[in-house]
């Protein structure tokens, strides 16, 4: 087990919080079928292991510092004056009046909140809820690869069938013709995420305009989710895909308050679109958690209203800290790709003798004291992943700083 008296301060919290994963109990007999193909959370699996060894965490993308005061104490009013019963269905009005607000503000895309707008228990049930509504048995969704790993299940969960188009290193770019070719009579939806987990690209408008392309000619429904949608660095944009022509009345858009207002914990997320296509979402959302977070509500409406400053500072902190870590990385000897956005950079481990990034982050933790995610389960095809790990850097400096000494110690 790594062990380091020094440096025990500025190991970030573990979210799961055990040494033994409840993610790989699964008794494959009693599972259902549509999930036995799918393996345990590499999340739960490395967040387990960094709390068994006491090594720091760069797997999971959560910060180990919270977003805005003003913010939690709007929380914990609403807490105290009663605000713990079932809020609305669809979101409390201020919240939805809020999220309407924010798409009009910074992108010029006006709702109207009671239709076109509903709050989900964060971005993951949002993405979930749209498989389920909006995949039928045998239908095919094609994704960017590598994708979030939920991606995978809900898809899976609502019997589609993925058809993946991947993104290739160094440049982790859309090839239209791949994309083109993986859109067959069968695809129904397009699952496109942009600032992209885990590779952090951000798409620029051609390659958005060849996804309308292809929605338009083929009346696909593009689901988007958008959560990074404000940690972009290098002042590259992003572009919500629904502000391209013909795009408004097809896509539904997905966003959370998670990583713009670091309350990953909270699970405030929202859908908005033409109203037809939200209230297809929300047929399936209402029996999944029905509603969610009551006292949290307000003080996320607070945040998106008062706090508009704070994703701007919290974009400007995380291109240091990417800075930070991709120049650490690199002077250790990988080769690293350069993230636009998210919390997230990729490496190439085979300078280190790997060609197996499973076998390097399994490693890791006794070897270095240091927690990263192998990149080759985001992809349908591992060996174009096989040798990539990913590395958050939305952590203190001095975690990153500190996990940057117990690599170079490691090699």
């Amino acid at each position: 087990m790594w062990s380091s008296s020094s440096s025990r301060a500025v190991i970030a919290t573990d979210p799961i919080g055990t040494s033994v994963s409840i993610y790989d109990r699964a008794e494959s007999s009693r599972l259902a079928t549509r999930l036995q193909g799918l393996p345990p959370t590499i999340f739960g699996t490395m967040s387990a292991l960094a709390a068994r060894t006491g090594a720091i965490n760069l797997g999971q993308g959560f910060p180990d510092e919270d977003g805005p005061a003003t913010v939690i104490e709007v929380a914990a009013r609403s807490l105290t004056s009663g605000c713990n019963q079932y809020p609305p269905g669809i979101g409390i009005p201020e919240l939805r009046l809020a999220i309407a607000a924010h798409q009009q503000r910074h992108y010029g895309i006006t709702l109207e909140p009671d239709t076109q707008v509903v709050v989900t228990a964060g971005a993951t049930e949002a993405i979930a809820a749209a498989m389920l509504a909006l995949v039928n048995p045998g239908d095919e969704v094609v994704v960017l690869e590598p994708y979030y790993d939920s991606y995978t299940a809900t898809i899976a969960m609502a019997g589609g069938v993925r058809r993946p188009v991947t993104l290739r290193a160094p440049n982790f770019r859309v090839d239209a013709g791949e994309l083109r070719a993986a859109v067959t009579p069968r695809t129904r939806v397009m699952l496109i995420n942009s600032p992209h987990n885990p590779t952090g690209t951000v798409l620029t408008r051609a390659e958005l305009e060849v996804i309308a392309e292809l929605a338009i000619e083929h009346d696909l429904v593009v689901v988007t989710d958008e959560v990074y949608e404000h940690l972009t660095f290098d002042s590259v944009p992003h572009i919500p895909l629904t502000t391209l022509p013909g795009m408004a009345e097809r896509t539904v858009t997905i966003s959370s308050q998670g990583k713009s207002f670091s309350f990953t914990g909270w699970k405030v997320g929202w859908v908005t679109g033409p109203a037809d296509l939200v209230a297809t979402v929300l047929a399936a959302k209402q029996w999944l958690t029905y509603t969610n977070a009551a006292p949290l509500q307000p003080a996320v409406a607070y945040g998106l209203e008062h706090e508009q400053e704070y994703p701007h500072r919290l974009a400007a902190s995380l291109q240091r800290k990417r800075d930070l870590l991709c120049d650490g990385l690199t002077e250790l000897g990988f080769e690293v790709f350069r993230p636009q956005g998210t919390y997230f950079a990729m490496t190439d481990v085979r300078g280190f003798g790997y060609e197996d990034a499973m076998a390097y982050c399994l490693a890791l933790p006794e070897r270095a004291g240091v927690v990263a995610i192998p990149a080759q389960v985001f992809y349908d095809d591992q060996e174009a992943g096989r040798h990539l790990v990913r590395w958050a850097f939305c952590k203190q400096e001095s975690v990153l700083t500190e996990a940057l000494d117990r690599l170079r110690g490691a090699s």
